[in-house]
């Protein structure tokens, strides 16, 4: 079993996805797949197998949430030692290459959002820079090659 380790508004967010795909979710299945039943037969209905299929993918992503949710371990932030990079630490990196500084939140997958600067701790990046301290050079392996990245600073998310 994965500890999933998560913020407390991560777990929150999480929880309300649920509960939405398990009431509002299943209600507009239910609704469309009776709609596409009510359209004869079913043999040759495409809107009913596509409303079968996304009844298994909403049934899948519940199930997803349930497992993630159930192995939750929700952080504490005030008992985390902020002189090295762990779950929920902010920190500002330098991309030696092109001179870059970059700012991320190491977060759970399930919390990760790139465009709010919000990183996995699975991704590369994350996995380089756990347990790191601020001064630290580390390699990272990337998708593009290979990055050499220095921890500037770290901080705790409040």
């Amino acid at each position: 079993m994965k500890v999933n380790h998560l913020s407390k508004e991560g777990y929150q967010k999480l929880n309300d996805e649920l509960r939405q795909l398990k009431t509002d979710g299943r209600k507009q299945v239910a609704a469309d797949i009776e709609e596409a039943r009510s359209k004869g037969d079913l043999s040759e209905n495409a809107e009913y197998d596509a409303a079968k299929e996304a009844q298994g993918l909403l049934e899948k992503k519940i199930a997803e949430l349930e497992n993630a949710l159930a192995n939750a371990r929700i952080i504490d932030e005030k008992n985390i030692d902020a002189s090295k990079v762990y779950v929920l630490s902010t920190v500002t990196i330098l991309n030696k290459k092109n001179n870059k500084k970059s700012t991320y939140t190491l977060v759970s997958p399930q919390e990760a959002d790139f465009n709010t600067g919000k990183i996995s701790v699975e991704s590369p990046i994350g996995k380089g820079l756990l347990g790191k301290e601020a001064g630290d050079v580390v390699t990272v392996k990337v998708p593009a090659g290979m990055l050499e990245l220095e921890i500037l600073s770290i901080e705790r998310i409040s």
